[in-house]
């Protein structure tokens, strides 16, 4: 017996938007990994606008961006692209979740626990400058590039750890720390502009932000000694300043920090695993 053939007819206009609509699909480019704490880097046709649940997200002239997922970041998210044909496309986010590690801190002087009015005022103009140096927007398209760790070694420290003082709960910690001795030498991690270079905050102690593009920036605390100054141009890789134990730090370390405008986000979620590149040193060391 023969069997008819069906045939779905669409109308022209409907099948238009459904041959866009695949079309689409394939010209959003995510790069990252989609988790609490997260950097992610993506592309989209020139001429784009890119929304973040409702937010515009800014759009490089080539259709770069980038977006973050903050600590506690909810579990659903929504990016919106309308593409410059004025065909909208919605792309559900699945962000995991993480569960965080408490770390147990001793022997944090009483000076530092309960800082005097004179260091309260201090560190709080501390934290509007640095505050004010991470607002910064620039065009510079850095923030695209691979990163590198500025530092490698042992990490101390990870992103997102609640840390306990003295038996007082504090804040969460947002960077990777990365122990070294000091004087130890810092590069930087992307291409970027100083935006700050401050040798003896409170809390911080030796403190640099370099501004990489598009809300993207990075933060050193605890340096011992600065190269640059407020500014300057930086290449990836370039010498910028040694590890220390500044301000409020119990040993000698780098403390990475990552952050989106005001988000602070995890190092890790841009550069290969630690042990990774420790291997490989140890492998070019060994030829």
């Amino acid at each position: 017996m023969a069997v008819k053939q069906l045939k779905l007819i669409y109308p022209t206009s409907i099948l238009a938007l459904v041959l866009l609509a695949f079309n689409a699909q394939a010209q959003i480019q995510l790069n990252g990994i989609f988790e609490q704490g997260a950097l992610v880097r993506g592309s989209v046709p020139a001429g784009s606008v890119v929304k973040l649940n409702g937010e515009e997200v800014a759009v490089t002239p080539q259709g770069q961006f980038a977006i973050g997922f903050e600590r506690e970041a909810k579990a659903e998210q929504m990016l919106e692209v309308v593409y410059p044909s004025g065909l909208t496309e919605l792309k559900p986010l699945s962000i995991a979740t993480k569960e965080y590690k408490i770390d147990r801190i001793t022997g944090i002087s009483k000076k530092i626990m309960k800082p005097n009015p004179v260091a309260q005022e201090r560190a709080a103009k501390d934290s509007k400058q640095t505050r004010a140096a991470r607002n910064t927007f620039s065009e510079q398209t850095s923030f695209m590039q691979d990163f590198i760790w500025p530092v490698t070694g042992r990490i101390s420290g990870v992103y997102g750890s609640q840390r306990v003082y003295n038996g007082k709960p504090g804040n969460p910690h947002y960077g990777v720390d990365v122990a070294r001795p000091t004087g130890t030498v810092v590069v930087s991690p992307a291409d970027g502009v100083i935006t700050l270079s401050e040798p003896d905050m409170f809390y911080s102690g030796g403190t640099m932000i370099i501004d990489h593009g598009y809300g993207i920036n990075s933060t050193f605390l605890h340096l011992s000694k600065l190269y640059v100054k407020e500014g300057d141009v930086v290449t990836q890789g370039q010498q910028l300043a040694e590890i220390g134990a500044t301000g409020r730090a119990t040993g000698p370390h780098l403390d990475w920090r990552l952050n989106w405008y005001q988000m602070r986000l995890d190092p890790v979620t841009v550069v290969p695993p630690m042990t990774e590149v420790l291997a490989a040193e140890t492998a070019a060391k060994n030829k």
